[in-house]
């Protein structure tokens, strides 16, 4: 790590702590050289990897986005969203993996948006999932009754 008072191409770490989210590492460090102290984060990278087969980094700006299309005209916040964007992230990581398919991150974020919105869902499932008929959209329906039934009968 290059000091950023007089270049010199090392550092020694005095503190390392991790950030409250646990996705990153805040590391005081001193130049050995000049004697400055400054901090740098660390996190570790995620990948994705688009059909096309081209590799980017993840960003969350962009599961929101396409979140947010699913969420037009529903009550959804855009905390809501950015709450929905890290917990999706947040899974991710916890598979272990620095490099995710596309596809993945879609089926990651049909749970946690199943629970915010169950409109938004099926809009987002429909397009993510290629709906191609009214049978499709019945099937899901059905599902998401079934699954609130067991959950009364769970409750009671």
């Amino acid at each position: 790590m290059h000091c950023p008072f007089c270049r010199h191409p090392d550092s020694r770490v005095i503190d390392s702590r991790t950030s409250d989210d646990g996705l990153s590492i805040r590391r005081r460090r001193q130049c050995p050289e000049c004697g400055g102290r400054f901090s740098t984060i660390e996190t570790a990278s995620l990948t994705v990897i688009k059909r096309s087969g081209v590799a980017e980094p993840f960003s969350r700006e962009k599961v929101a986005a396409g979140v947010r299309k699913a969420c037009q005209g529903r009550p959804v916040t855009d905390d809501d969203l950015a709450l929905l964007a890290q917990r999706v992230e947040e899974d991710l990581r916890g598979t272990g993996s620095s490099q995710i398919e596309a596809g993945d991150i879609g089926l990651a974020i049909l749970g946690p948006l199943r629970e915010l919105d169950e409109v938004a869902y099926l809009r987002f499932a429909s397009v993510y999932q290629g709906f191609d008929s009214l049978e499709d959209f019945e099937t899901a329906i059905a599902q998401l009754r079934a699954d609130h039934a067991r959950d009364v009968a769970a409750e009671a």
